[in-house]
């Protein structure tokens, strides 16, 4: 399965990694690497996590950070997936799946 972002979702993604790297030097690395490792684990089998929010958008967290990456299955090739923050503005991301 192949993955893709929206324009505000990369841009966003963008913006963590640079926040965590300027808070200490190799957490922004640190960050990109358990994220890229949770979307590897999502497209290896991205029906193996349950629908979290009706009708078809599925959940998956990225180990060792505040993050959830939420997805739907586009077709039976692609995906369409985002990155939500734990934190900061609860349901913001729904606009954008």
């Amino acid at each position: 399965m192949s993955y893709f972002f929206n324009e505000a979702a990369r841009v966003e993604h963008l913006e963590h990694v640079a926040y965590y790297e300027s808070c200490q030097i190799g957490l922004g690395a640190r960050y990109l690497l358990a994220f890229d490792a949770a979307m590897g684990t999502v497209c290896e089998a991205p029906d193996r996590f349950r629908v979290e929010f009706p009708p078809a958008i599925r959940k998956y967290r990225v180990p060792g950070f505040p993050y959830n990456i939420l997805y739907r299955i586009v077709g039976s090739e692609d995906g369409q997936l985002k990155r939500r923050d734990n934190v900061m503005r609860p349901g913001y991301w729904l606009g954008r799946l």
